[in-house]
Parts: structure tokens; C-alpha cells; sequence
């Protein structure tokens, strides 16, 4: 059981909004699982849902390339220890040298990348910047209409594929889901795992208490079908006009969105947080 932090308490308040003493109270029953604390606060205190993590502070950068003919896409992430380290230039240009290769040979798999020419690449600039650098993953979307979007200085990026639209229509629908950050295609993408838990913490909030059965069965549905449009990006309003959903924004359009693929900078990964000013006296103590 990992001991409650005050950094802990902290991230558990920025996430839900709730008060400091629940958050406390949640983490510790918990036993310091910060995503098992919001799951039992959402069904304890009907809360909707929680920020995304923000312990994903690695550092890098998402380069993105389409070919010409909207054919094919391909995203690479490249990964530093420091932020430092990303803006400078020759880290700019290795990113930039992994989408080339990507691209141009269409190998997603890191291993097999850094076997050949950027592995030489890598090492050399790792010597130079004096950090572990590396290419984290890379993704191809191939088949029909491809086209994406790149946010900011490469920390989100999106590849939607259509049926027919236009190229126009593909970068709109990525810009969306970089904003939006939807779930699934379709509600019947959503995978059942996912939907089994939602209903569990619908069915464990405090308004189900003492209802009949029937009646419970009745607000899940309602719930479950708010869930799901909520998340499934043909169901959202489309951020350029939110009188238009993204489903019937491309159905005008004579297009039909197959997949998309969204990233996002360090997601995923938990980064130690490091004391500077107790690792400097304990280095002193040594």
C-alpha cells in the first residue's frame, strides 16, 4: 500500500474538483491508486468524470506525414528527458528524420528502426545532448482518404481516414478529435469492457439507492446512451459548429469516417517526480 502523498492529495483535487479531505479520505481507501480513488469517487459522489492524468510530463515531440494523395498518413513520437533538450535543433531534426523514414518506408516498429540508420542517429545524438532521446512509437493509417492535424509544437496529433470527402473534411475531423479527444467512431466501437464498467458506476451512484429495479434498468439505459454519444465522435458537436454533429458534417459532405488515431505527447507514461532539493542534500550528506 503506497503512503498518501500531499502530491497525491493534490493531483487527486486537480483531476475531480473535489475537496481536499474527500480526495484524502479516497486515496487512502484506496490504498494510494490514484485511478481506483476517482473510480470510487465517481460512483460515491455522482461525479461525471475526471481529467486525464497529468503525471505524462516526458518530454518530445509528434511529427506527422501525408502523402500527396491523401493515400496514407504516418505519426512518430520522439521522446527526450528534458524539455531542454526538445528545442534544440538537432533533436527537432532527428524527429524529423524518423517521419522521413517512417514515411518513406512505412516500418512502425521502433526496434526494427533503430537497427538500421536511426539507431547511428540516435546514438550520436544522445552523445551530443547527453540524454536518452529515442523514437517511442509510430502509427500508419492506409486506405482511403487520409489526412491529419498537428497541434501546437507536436504535442497532439490526429489521423482521421475517410470514405470519399475531401482532404478539407479529413484535417477538420482530426482538428476536432485533438480537441475533443473522443473515444470511438461509433458507439458500437466501444469496447465492452469500457461499457461494463461505466455501468457498474452508474449503478453504484447515490441516486440509484432504493429505486426499483426497473427503474434503475431505465436510467442506466439513458445514461449508458448519454455515455456513449458523449464519447463517440459522430455523436459530438463539431467544434467549428456546434450545430452540427461530426457524423452529419461529413454525411453533407458525401463522406463516411472510418477510423482516427489521436496522440498526444508522453501519454501514458509515469514519470518519477524527483525532490531536486532533497536529492541535492542527500548528494551534500554523501
Amino acid at each position: 500500500m503506497a503512503a498518501v502523498t500531499a502530491a497525491m492529495v493534490k493531483e487527486l483535487r486537480d483531476r475531480t474538483a473535489l475537496g481536499m479531505m474527500e480526495c484524502k479520505k479516497a486515496l487512502t481507501a484506496a490504498g494510494g491508486d490514484i485511478e481506483l480513488a476517482i473510480e470510487e469517487l465517481r460512483k460515491t459522489s455522482g461525479m461525471k468524470a475526471a481529467k486525464k492524468a497529468g503525471r505524462t510530463a516526458a518530454e518530445g515531440r509528434l511529427v506527422m506525414r501525408v502523402a500527396p494523395d491523401n493515400s496514407y498518413g504516418i505519426l512518430v513520437e520522439v521522446n527526450a528527458e528534458t524539455d531542454f533538450a526538445t528545442r534544440d535543433d538537432s533533436f527537432g531534426a532527428f524527429a524529423e528524420k524518423v517521419a522521413d523514414v517512417v514515411f518513406e518506408t512505412k516500418e512502425t516498429n521502433v526496434e526494427a528502426l533503430l537497427a538500421g540508420e536511426i539507431g547511428e542517429l540516435r546514438e550520436a545524438l544522445v552523445q551530443k545532448i547527453g540524454e536518452n532521446i529515442s523514437p517511442r512509437r509510430a502509427v500508419i493509417v492506409e486506405g482511403g482518404l487520409v489526412s491529419g492535424y498537428l497541434h501546437g509544437n507536436g504535442q497532439i496529433a490526429v489521423l482521421t481516414q475517410l470514405e470519399n470527402g475531401s482532404d478539407e473534411l479529413a484535417k477538420d475531423v482530426a482538428m476536432h478529435v485533438a480537441a475533443v479527444s473522443p473515444r470511438v467512431v461509433r458507439g458500437d466501437d466501444m469496447p465492452a469492457d469500457v461499457l461494463a464498467k461505466e455501468e457498474e458506476i452508474i449503478r453504484a451512484q447515490p441516486d440509484m439507492a432504493g429505486k426499483p429495479a426497473e427503474i434503475v434498468d431505465k436510467m442506466i439505459v439513458g445514461r449508458m446512451k448519454k455515455f456513449l454519444a458523449e464519447n463517440s465522435l459522430v455523436e459530438q458537436p463539431f467544434v467549428k459548429n456546434p450545430d452540427v454533429k461530426v457524423g452529419q458534417l461529413a454525411k453533407d459532405a458525401g463522406a463516411t469516417i472510418t477510423s482516427f488515431v489521436r496522440l498526444e505527447v508522453g501519454e501514458g507514461i509515469e514519470v518519477e517526480e524527483v525532490d531536486f532539493a532533497a536529492e541535492v542534500a542527500a548528494q551534500l550528506k554523501g
